[in-house]
């Protein structure tokens, strides 16, 4: 990797401090406030964090209020935000920082890495933001905007750029660390665009910039090629006694593991065969596709009225289940399929 200009700090805190947008989270240096945010703005956009966030700090406004809550409610308040694993692990967090740390952050990324969740990117935000310390978080926006800066031919996933990337930004780091790393943060979100040309004409970087020199910034960053999802056919089973439907929750480890969803069977089944199975006549409520990651689901969900609840479920009123339990965004378009029915 190319040596970073060392006028790019001064440069970018410099438009910064006129530019930066007014978020929740930058109202104060509190770790626990960026903590909070950085988790939830993994794999979310902006917009849509800032309502989770404010209702998450209203019910749980502290470590301490973190590691006493219940996990279903934890679970319910992280509804919508996908990624459960997430909200766990801040809970583990919170309550390692009370039980090792007497409640109070650690204040080094080093240290701050040794808490569950918590991984090179989020740790540099936290100890720079919060304790102004010299430590890069380096997530795909910065290395975006590096990859453009040098003229990076190493796809952005590669982890040896990753590495040399921290290293090179440590060399140029200001003394307002936290200002820096959040100037980083907004130029990669607002101006050094994903997907699309950038708003070279905005930057505070062009003068230094390479890609804009060379008019190649549309060739950059490089990623490596996504291995594509494997596909699987499923049966999304809605089982309803008098106003009540069944969930059930899905076992540890797995695919949303611990968390409520309606019954699902691998596979295709016909109405006939679902009749054969449980003894019900089904109705067949819809199609939908859910993207993972690695999978692709193609479910196929189907109503089946039952006369008594089996006790392998848990069993919640449409409005109970709306309100407690929490439910993966793998099953909302069935939640949506169900408010045809409820709500008529």
């Amino acid at each position: 990797m190319r040596p970073l200009d060392p006028k790019l700090a001064e440069r970018l805190t410099a438009w910064y401090g006129k530019e930066k947008r007014d978020l929740p989270w930058r109202r104060d240096k509190d770790p626990y406030h960026v903590w909070i945010s950085e988790i939830m703005l993994q794999q979310t956009r902006i917009e849509t964090v800032i309502p989770y966030y404010e209702r998450f700090l209203r019910e749980l406004p502290n470590v301490e209020a973190l590691a006493s809550v219940p996990e279903e409610r934890l679970l319910k308040l992280w509804e919508g935000l996908g990624y459960y694993s997430r909200a766990r692990n801040l809970q583990k967090a919170a309550k390692a920082i009370l039980a090792e740390h007497q409640g109070s952050f650690p204040q080094t990324a080093a240290e701050l890495k040794k808490l569950p969740g918590i991984g090179p990117y989020t740790a540099g935000a936290i100890a720079s933001i919060s304790f102004n310390e010299k430590e890069p978080a380096v997530d795909g926006n910065v290395l975006r905007v590096l990859s453009r800066l040098t003229e990076e031919e190493r796809a952005v996933n590669d982890s040896s750029y990753r590495r040399e990337a921290e290293e090179e930004l440590r060399k140029i780091y200001p003394a307002e660390a936290g200002a820096f790393t959040e100037a980083l943060m907004e130029l990669g979100e607002r101006i050094c665009l994903p997907n699309t040309l950038p708003r070279c004409q905005e930057c505070p970087l062009q003068e230094i910039c390479l890609s804009f020199a060379h008019n190649t910034m549309a060739e950059y960053p490089h990623s490596a090629p996504k291995a594509k999802p494997r596909e699987e056919e499923n049966t999304v089973l809605v089982f309803l006694h008098d106003d009540r439907i069944a969930l059930q929750k899905r076992p540890k480890p797995g695919l949303l593991a611990g968390l409520y969803g309606f019954p699902l069977i691998p596979g295709k089944y016909t109405a006939a065969q679902l009749q054969e199975k449980y003894g019900a006549e089904p109705q067949c409520l819809g199609k939908y596709t859910h993207l993972f990651s690695h999978i692709r689901w193609q479910n196929q969900v189907w109503l089946l009225p039952v006369t008594e609840e089996s006790s392998q479920w848990s069993w919640f009123t449409y409005e109970e289940l709306k309100e407690k339990a929490a439910l993966p965004s793998a099953f909302a378009k069935v939640l949506a399929l169900l408010d045809q029915i409820f709500t008529k």
